[in-house]
C-alpha cells in the first residue's frame, strides 16, 4: 500500500518535524485511519466489556443450547449471535474474548519489545563478543518454527494466561532486537554519537539517550505488525487447548468449541473467527499505514 502525501495545505503551513509529517501523512490514509479506528473500537470494547455485552458470557442455559442468530428462525434478538453448546451468549463471549487477544497482545509485544531493545542496543553499540553472542542466540531462535516451539513450551509450562505470554516472548523478542541492532550499527559512527562519545557520555547514555529516540519509529512500527502475529498465535493455542483455559473466554477455544456443530451449528465457529480476522486484519492494515508513514527509507 503506497503512502499518500500530506495536502498541500498541510505543508504550507512550514516546516514539520519527522513525527509531526509522519503523523498528517498517516491522517492523510482514508484505509489505514479506518482500520486504526475499528482497533479502537474493539479496544474500547474489550476495557467497557461487562458495560457492552449484553449477557454474562459465563452463564449456561441448556435450553439456549445452540440456538440460532437472530435473524435465523428460533433466534433471538437479545442473543444477537446465537449460543454455543452449553447454551451461553456468543456475543458476550467475543467481547470478553477481546480482552484475552487484546492483553496477550500487548503484553507480549511490550515486553519482547523492551528485551530486544536493550539485547539489540548492546549488541549493536558494544559489538564484540557481546553481539556474536547475542546474534547466535538470536539465530538459534530463528531456527525453530514459531508455533511448533510456543507448543512446546506450554507443554512443558502447562496452560495458563501467564504462561502463554512468557511462552510467547521467549521468541518473540528476537525480532525487534534484530530491527534495534542493524538501526544502531547504522547509527553508531554519525556525528551526534561521536560528539557524545568525545565529551564523555557513558556508554549507557549513548545508548538510550542518543541511538534510542532516533530509531524509535521503525521498532514502533515493527512493534505494531507483530501484535497481529502475536494474536494469531494465542487463538492457535487456545484452538489447540493449550491456552486460556475454561470457562475464561478467548476466540481460539471459541473456535475450537464449534468444531463438532460445523454443519448444523456454523455460528459458534464462525463469529469468533470472523473477530480474529477483523482485529487482525485492521492492525495490519493500520501497520502499514504507519510503516509508509514513518519510515524514512519509504518516504525519501
Amino acid at each position: 500500500m503506497s503512502a499518500i502525501p500530506a495536502s498541500p495545505a498541510l505543508r504550507a503551513a512550514g516546516p514539520a518535524s519527522p513525527g509531526r509529517l509522519g503523523l498528517q501523512t498517516f491522517l492523510a490514509n482514508r484505509m489505514s485511519l479506518a482500520s486504526a479506528v475499528i482497533v479502537l473500537l474493539i479496544l474500547a470494547a474489550a476495557v467497557a466489556a461487562p458495560l457492552v455485552a449484553p449477557h454474562d458470557p459465563n452463564e449456561t442455559d441448556l435450553l439456549r443450547r445452540l440456538q440460532p442468530p437472530a435473524w435465523l428462525e428460533g433466534g433471538e434478538w437479545s442473543y444477537l449471535f446465537g449460543c454455543d453448546a452449553l447454551g451461553r451468549d456468543i456475543l458476550s463471549r467475543i467481547v470478553f474474548g477481546a480482552r484475552v487477544s487484546i492483553f496477550i497482545g500487548v503484553a507480549v509485544v511490550a515486553l519482547a519489545t523492551a528485551i530486544g531493545i536493550a539485547l539489540g542496543l548492546a549488541a549493536g553499540y558494544l559489538r564484540g563478543w557481546t553481539d556474536i553472542a547475542i546474534s547466535r542466540v538470536v539465530d538459534v531462535l530463528l531456527g525453530f518454527p514459531y508455533l511448533i516451539f510456543a507448543i512446546a513450551l506450554m507443554a512443558m509450562m502447562g496452560p495458563g494466561l501467564q504462561n502463554i505470554v512468557l511462552a510467547l516472548v521467549y521468541k518473540e523478542w528476537v525480532i525487534p532486537c534484530r530491527v534495534v541492532r542493524g538501526e544502531t550499527l547504522a547509527m553508531r559512527q554519525t556525528e551526534f554519537v561521536e560528539a557524545a562519545r568525545a565529551v564523555g557520555a557513558t556508554r549507557g547514555r549513548i545508548m538510550f539517550g542518543e541511538i534510542l529516540p532516533n530509531i524509535l519509529s521503525p521498532v514502533i512500527v515493527v512493534a505494531t505488525i507483530r501484535m497481529a502475529h502475536v494474536i494469531i498465535l494465542e487463538a492457535s493455542l487456545s484452538f489447540l487447548g493449550l491456552g486460556v483455559q475454561p470457562p475464561t473466554a478467548s476466540w481460539g477455544s471459541m473456535v475450537a468449541d464449534g468444531r463438532a456443530f460445523i454443519l448444523d451449528a456454523w455460528w459458534v465457529s464462525t463469529f469468533p473467527g470472523l473477530a480474529i480476522l477483523v482485529l487482525v486484519l485492521a492492525i495490519n492494515v493500520a501497520s502499514q499505514g504507519l510503516r509508509d508513514a514513518f519510515d524514512p527509507k519509504i518516504n525519501d
